[in-house]
């Protein structure tokens, strides 16, 4: 592959040199996702298990960070097995560990509840979803720039964008979309956002698509109608595919620890749900040292966990390689990092366990419920009177606002970018009599 210099340039030109400074562009990136407002709001969003439950658990930021550190290692790995085409393709771990850093960066607050919220209230002004919001940030709303976010390298830009085509394409119009009398009465199920882009920042997409030719730019964008009925994109590049096995790999594993160490889970669940069918796979290592690793993740030494976690996090790591799908002319986007089928089948195991035991479990959907409520009635009364409402900044990007679309928009960046605990205490605010201490303002 030759590497364009396209795939490192930035929408705004950075004219000032600093002496002294020899990092890359993506060491740059890094730099400004780490230093970003909205990155440093990941520690006190839900991953999880809810903000306030204990102080042990993973938070986005935790969950990040961990993302990063597999990301790295699968990229290090990937050099080794596959040196000739991981050079070929520029693969680089400061570029992968800013995607991973970066790649939850637009999730609301309480989690799936606050994103449920969030598109039930957008649905008619181009809708709402974490990754989405993501690449609104990156390329917006972050005020490192003027008007174009971060202002990062091309190919970062390209390494976050999981599900290239836009939310109004990938809807299921069939979808019932009647208003509940209530905000108590939405229904999660109905409103599943698709996983998808705005229109609105369509600009920023078209830039970041621009070097590839026309046929690589249709086809990266086609998708398949998923279970749900929503349509889901097929494509995406070899930088996010890193990205999201590195993704995979953490909420599995690592959140699988969290829900031992509070006992969330049973071992004789844990030996039903996993350790039966990783035996009946016949996976080199995993099948046979499963026993032996559920002895350590239940153990009441610590370190032993730990231990059986890192072992596990290897075993998946190692089993990643680069394969070449021969449908596109760009090999940034013909080549993805993939599993072995087996491994991908175990991993989404451990993935089925993590769901069914722990995120689906009453406790946690009671939380995620309240937290889809707060943030639906923050919502209806900023949309209310948000002139006075809004903090002065907020208001005035609302104002400018050219379209009822637009206005929208500029209520869900306002929200989604809360924490858990300031969107609580901003609804204790607004609601609660006896709440009446001010708030500072938050502007994301």
């Amino acid at each position: 592959m030759k590497h364009s210099n396209a795939w490192t340039e930035r929408i705004l030109t950075r004219l000032e040199k600093r002496d002294g400074d020899h990092r890359n562009a993506y060491q740059r990136d890094k730099a400004r996702i780490m230093h970003s407002a909205a990155f440093r709001r990941l520690q006190a969003k839900t991953q999880v298990l809810g903000i306030g439950i204990s102080d042990f658990y993973r938070t986005r930021l935790t969950h990040s960070l961990e993302v990063a550190q597999i990301g790295t290692g699968i990229t290090a790995q990937l050099s080794k097995k596959q040196p000739e085409l991981s050079s070929q393709l520029g693969l680089d771990e400061h570029l992968i560990e800013s995607i991973c850093l970066a790649h939850d960066i637009g999730h609301p607050p309480f989690g799936h509840g606050g994103e449920i919220a969030l598109h039930y209230m957008m649905h008619e002004h181009g809708g709402f979803e974490g990754n989405g919001q993501t690449f609104r940030i990156l390329t917006k709303l972050e005020t490192y720039s003027p008007t174009d976010g971060m202002n990062l390298a091309r190919r970062s830009l390209l390494g976050l964008i999981k599900y290239p085509n836009y939310i109004g394409v990938l809807t299921n119009q069939s979808l019932k979309t009647d208003k509940p009398k209530s905000h108590r009465l939405v229904k999660s199920k109905q409103w599943q956002p698709p996983k998808g882009l705005y229109l609105c920042d369509k600009k920023a997409l078209d830039w970041v698509l621009d070097p590839f030719c026309k046929n690589d730019q249709e086809r990266l964008k086609e998708f398949l109608v998923s279970d749900d009925g929503h349509a889901k994109t097929r494509y995406k590049s070899i930088d996010c595919s890193i990205m999201e096995l590195a993704d995979d790999i953490a909420y599995a594993i690592h959140d699988l620890e969290d829900a031992i160490v509070m006992s969330m889970v049973t071992r004789d669940s844990f030996e039903l749900e996993i350790v039966k069918p990783i035996k009946t796979l016949e996976i080199p290592w995993l099948s046979s040292e499963i026993d032996i690793l559920t002895n350590n993740l239940f153990s009441a030494m610590p370190y032993q966990r730990k231990n059986a976690i890192g072992a596990l996090v290897n075993c998946f790591i190692t089993a990643i390689s680069i394969q070449k799908q021969d449908l596109f002319e760009s090999e940034l986007i013909d080549f993805n990092a993939s599993f072995a089928k087996n491994y991908q089948i175990a991993l989404g195991l451990f993935k089925s366990f993590v769901f069914n035991y722990v995120i689906r479990k009453p406790e946690l959907q009671l939380l995620e419920y309240k937290g889809q409520q707060i943030v639906m009635a923050l919502f209806e009364a900023f949309s209310s009177e948000p002139e006075r409402l809004l903090p002065t900044n907020t208001a005035k990007r609302w104002i400018e606002a050219d379209s009822a679309n637009a206005k929208h928009r500029v209520l869900a960046d306002y929200i989604s970018g809360m924490t858990d605990e300031y969107a609580t205490r901003l609804y204790n605010h607004l609601f609660l009599p006896k709440s009446g201490a001010v708030l500072d303002s938050l502007t994301p």
